[in-house]
């Protein structure tokens, strides 16, 4: 027994000799390291910075009814085009009736009140061609003029002095003045009257046009018809939010009221994105944009920068400031409103560089060094000066040239 387990214990000891002598022989023969090599290239080296965000339209518009009620047809659907007018949906109307026979009072009393002022009116008419409100004051410089005549006499005479004779010349005026001032206030209560019947006038016929309105959704002196929705805009229809059937609210001043439609511009469009507070400071506006939509492949958009926003906001725990940039239209590509899109906004470049990538650096403290080629697999390390960099390539701006080979410093094999 003890015999055979060392039988076994020899043939294993032998097995690892042969496999770990294997092994050491290998590594002992294995190849050396094969530096890989390049050569600079001539490039344009683009300095860019990402904003994301989204195409939008430069003016959109939620169309909103005059009216409550529900919506009793709707007369467009999203993606048709819109002039400026044509109808969009009909409400119907579902009033009050508190409200209606509210209406129906206001012009009741309306109706008499314009009764009223034109039976005042008449009176005021017959007034003043008579002459009945003037006539005192006609009757009273009559008889002044009369006294001050015989006053005049008796003063020529030498009967009454020159003070009062001047008294009775003084009354003669006072009465004159009070005759025409007579004369002025009845005609001014002549317009005054007339005038009040055009607001009683003016107040029934508002009240006659509120209830037509709540009854039938027009007014009896106009052709529009509140209760039908029309496009403010020309555009295109984006959105239609409700249904035939739906329930909408009026706008006012206490209620945003229910969109029924949603309609834009798609001939202006705009981006519109974020952009990081460590690249906002280098950006200007007037900058040129490419646009990548995710939804159209390999197409790109040019946009001009327009908008800058001067206060950030926090996002996911970094600030961000909003920039807009005008699209340039394409008649060849049609942009949908709402597609994400990035911009690539161009903060710095250079054409037709010489320029190596940037793995191939070596940096010490403020230098920065490439190693060339001297030989079969022998390097040599040498100064370069670098200048703008895209984060992949980097430009050179002395040291070496295209014809120079350097060391690639990733990817070495052998």
């Amino acid at each position: 027994m003890n015999k055979g387990c060392g039988i076994t214990l020899g043939i294993f000891l032998f097995v690892v000799s042969i496999l770990l002598g294997g092994y050491f022989y290998k590594k002992s023969n294995k190849d050396p390291v094969v530096y890989e090599l390049t050569k600079p290239e001539i490039l344009n080296i683009i300095k860019k910075t990402v904003a994301t965000g989204s195409i939008k339209p430069r003016l959109e518009v939620n169309i909103k009814p005059q009216v409550s009620g529900v919506v009793e047809k709707l007369y467009v659907e999203p993606g048709l085009m819109v002039k400026k007018g044509e109808r969009i949906a009909k409400i119907k109307l579902v009033p009050s009736q508190v409200n209606i026979n509210s209406a129906r009072s206001s012009v009741v009393l309306a109706r008499i009140r314009s009764k009223e002022a034109k039976r005042e009116l008449e009176r005021q008419k017959e007034v003043f061609g008579k002459k009945l409100d003037v006539e005192q004051a006609r009757i009273s410089y009559e008889n002044a003029k009369v006294e001050e005549e015989r006053q005049k006499t008796l003063y020529e005479d030498g009967i009454v002095s020159e003070q009062s004779y001047n008294d009775y010349k003084m009354e003669k005026e006072l009465q004159k003045t009070a005759y025409d001032n007579a004369q002025i206030l009845s005609r001014s209560n002549l317009r005054q009257f007339e005038a009040e019947v055009d607001i009683r006038d003016q107040e029934l016929e508002a009240a006659i046009n509120n209830l037509a309105l709540l009854q039938e959704g027009a007014s009896k002196s106009s052709k529009l018809v509140s209760n039908i929705v029309v496009s403010t805009v020309d555009g295109m229809v984006l959105d239609i939010p409700v249904e035939e059937g739906s329930s909408v609210i009026e706008r006012n001043n206490f209620n945003e009221g229910t969109t029924i439609a949603i309609v834009a511009d798609m001939n202006s469009l705009i981006f519109e994105g974020m952009v990081d507070e460590s690249d906002v400071g280098k950006l200007k506006e007037g900058m040129p944009l490419e646009l990548t939509v995710g939804a159209l492949e390999d197409q790109k958009i040019a946009a001009t920068l327009e908008y800058i926003s001067p206060k950030g906001v926090v996002v996911d725990g970094s600030v961000k400031f909003e920039v807009k940039a005008a699209i340039k239209t394409n008649k060849d590509i049609f942009l949908r409103a709402g597609y994400s899109a990035n911009a690539d906004i161009i903060l710095d470049r250079r054409d037709s560089v010489v320029s190596i990538k940037e793995r191939d650096l070596i940096i010490e403290e403020d230098s920065t060094f490439v190693e060339i080629s001297v030989g079969d697999q022998e390097f040599e390390k040498i100064q370069i000066q670098t200048g703008l960099s895209d984060g992949i390539q980097i430009e050179v701006l002395s040291g070496i040239d295209t014809t120079t080979q350097i060391k690639v410093l990733t990817g070495a094999g052998g």
